[in-house]
C-alpha cells in the first residue's frame, strides 16, 4: 500500500512568480481570442456567414454563436478537468491553449457563405464550440497552477492576478479591432476582420513557449507520489461531491450577472431605452474594465490577510443591494455620475472575483480539484454570465422598468449568499486566513 507523501513545501518564490505570469499570459490570450469572436459576431459575421437571412435574423444568428460558447464551457471544464486530475494541470493547459489557438486561426482562414455556402456557418459554429470548450478547461487549470505553486500568504494574490486575464484580453481585443477598423469598410469586410484572428497564432506560439517550460503543480505531484490519482475523477465529483459543485455554481452566479448586465446589457439599455450615445457607454465599460484590473489583485492580496470567505460572501450581499444605486445613476445621463455608479457596483464585484480563485481552489480535495472546480465554475457561467443579458432584456420588455432587473440581481445575490455560507474549504488545507507572507 503506498504511503502518503509528506507535505511538499511551496515552490520557490521565483518559480511561483513565473508560473503565475505564465498562467496570466495564457488566460489573457484565451480571453482575447474569445472576445475578438464576440466583436466580429456583432460587426461582420451576420453579413459574411448568414447573408441569406434578413438583417435582424442574421444578427441574432450571429450573436447566438457567441452565446453558444457558454454552453460548451461546462463540457470543456468536465473533459479537461477529468484529464487534468489524471495527467496533470500543466499538460491540460498546453492542450487548451493549443485548441483555442487552432480554432481561432481556423476562423481567421474560414471561407465565407459566398464561397462555400451553408458549410461556412456550420464550420463557424463548430469552431466556436471548440473555443468554448477550451476556455472551460483553461480557467480551473490556470488558477490551480498559480494557487498551488504559491506559498502561504500569496495564494489569494496570485489567484486574483489570473482573474485579471479576462480584463487584459478584452482590452487587447478592443485595441486590435480599433486599429483594423481604421481601414476602409470595403477592405475591412474583405480581409481586415481576419487580422485579429490570424494575429492570435503569434500570441499562442509565445504562450505555449512559456507554458512548456513550467514545472507541474506541487499539489498534483504530491497526489501522484502518494498513489491517490483517481481513475475516474469526473464520476467521483458527480457522485460524491455534487453538493459542492451546486454550491459553487450558485455562489458564482451573482458576479456573472453583475458583470454581464453592467458591461453587455447596459449597451443596449443605454442606447435603445435612454437614447444615449453608444460610444459614451463603451468608454464607461472600458474605464471600469481598467478599474477591475487594478482592484481584483488588491482584494486577492487582502484575502491573504483577512478571512477570505467573509470577503467573498459580504461582497455578494453588496452586489445584491447596489443595482438600484447603479441604475439610478446610469439613468442620470451624466458621464461623471454614471462612472460613479459603475465604480460603486464594481467595488464588491472586484472583491468577489478577486477572492474567488483561492476560495474555490480549496473547496475540493486535490485529487479531484481540477474537475470539481471547473465543473462548478463553468456551470455558474451558463446560468449567470450567459443568460443574464437575455433575462434582463426579457424583464425590461415585460415591465418597462429596470426595477425588475434590479430585483433579479438581488434575488441572485440572496441565493449566492446562502450558497457561499454553506461552501467551505476542505479541512486540512490552507485556512482562509493565512496571515502575513513569510
Amino acid at each position: 500500500m503506498p504511503q502518503p507523501a509528506k507535505a511538499a513545501h511551496a515552490a520557490p518564490r521565483s518559480s511561483s512568480t513565473r508560473v503565475v505570469l505564465a498562467s496570466l499570459a495564457g488566460t489573457t490570450i484565451e480571453w482575447y481570442e474569445f472576445f475578438i469572436y464576440g466583436t466580429a459576431a456583432a460587426l461582420v459575421f451576420d453579413q459574411l456567414f448568414f447573408p441569406s437571412y434578413d438583417a435582424l435574423v442574421g444578427t441574432l444568428l450571429s450573436l447566438s454563436t457567441f452565446a453558444l460558447a457558454f454552453v460548451a464551457r461546462p463540457i470543456g471544464g468536465a473533459l479537461f478537468g477529468h484529464f487534468g486530475d489524471r495527467l496533470g494541470r500543466k499538460s491540460m493547459l498546453v492542450v487548451t491553449l493549443t485548441l483555442m489557438g487552432g480554432a481561432t486561426l481556423c476562423i481567421g482562414l474560414l471561407p465565407t457563405y459566398e464561397t462555400i455556402g451553408v458549410a461556412a456557418p456550420i464550420l463557424l459554429v463548430l469552431l466556436r464550440v471548440l473555443q468554448g470548450m477550451s476556455l472551460g478547461g483553461e480557467y480551473g487549470g490556470a488558477v490551480l497552477m498559480s494557487v498551488e505553486h504559491a506559498g502561504p500568504g500569496r495564494r489569494g494574490f496570485f489567484g486574483a492576478l489570473v482573474n485579471t486575464g479576462a480584463g487584459w484580453g478584452m482590452l487587447l481585443a478592443n485595441l486590435v479591432f480599433l486599429l483594423t477598423s481604421q481601414m476602409s469598410d470595403e477592405s475591412f469586410m474583405a480581409w481586415g476582420w481576419r487580422v485579429p484572428f490570424l494575429l492570435s497564432a503569434v500570441l499562442v506560439g509565445l504562450g505555449l513557449l512559456i507554458r512548456l517550460k513550467l514545472a507541474e503543480s506541487p499539489d498534483f505531484e504530491r497526489v501522484k507520489a502518494s498513489g491517490e490519482v483517481r481513475k475516474a475523477p469526473l464520476a467521483e465529483v458527480l457522485t460524491k461531491h455534487w453538493p459542492r459543485v451546486l454550491l459553487m455554481c450558485l455562489a458564482y452566479i451573482p458576479a456573472g450577472i453583475t458583470f454581464y448586465i453592467a458591461t453587455v446589457y447596459s449597451l443596449s439599455y443605454g442606447e435603445k431605452q435612454l437614447g444615449m450615445d453608444r460610444d459614451m457607454i463603451l468608454q464607461l465599460v472600458l474605464l471600469i474594465n481598467v478599474f477591475t484590473i487594478v482592484a481584483i489583485p488588491f482584494f486577492g492580496w487582502l484575502s491573504d490577510r483577512v478571512d477570505r470567505k467573509r470577503i467573498f460572501w459580504v461582497s455578494i450581499v453588496a452586489m445584491a443591494a447596489l443595482p438600484y444605486v447603479w441604475f439610478s445613476l446610469f439613468d442620470s445621463g451624466s458621464f461623471g455620475l454614471m462612472l460613479l455608479g459603475f465604480v460603486i457596483l464594481f467595488i464588491p464585484y472586484a472583491a468577489n472575483y478577486g477572492t474567488m480563485p483561492a476560495f474555490f481552489a480549496h473547496v475540493f480535495p486535490p485529487a479531484v480539484r481540477y474537475t470539481g472546480m471547473s465543473v462548478g465554475y463553468t456551470l455558474g457561467t451558463v446560468f449567470g454570465s450567459g443568460l443574464a443579458p437575455i433575462i434582463a432584456t426579457w424583464l425590461y420588455d415585460g415591465t418597462g422598468s429596470w426595477t425588475a432587473i434590479a430585483l433579479y440581481m438581488t434575488a441572485a445575490g440572496v441565493v449566492g449568499t446562502v450558497a457561499a455560507l454553506f461552501l467551505t474549504e476542505r479541512a486540512g488545507v490552507e485556512p482562509a486566513m493565512e496571515g502575513a507572507p513569510a
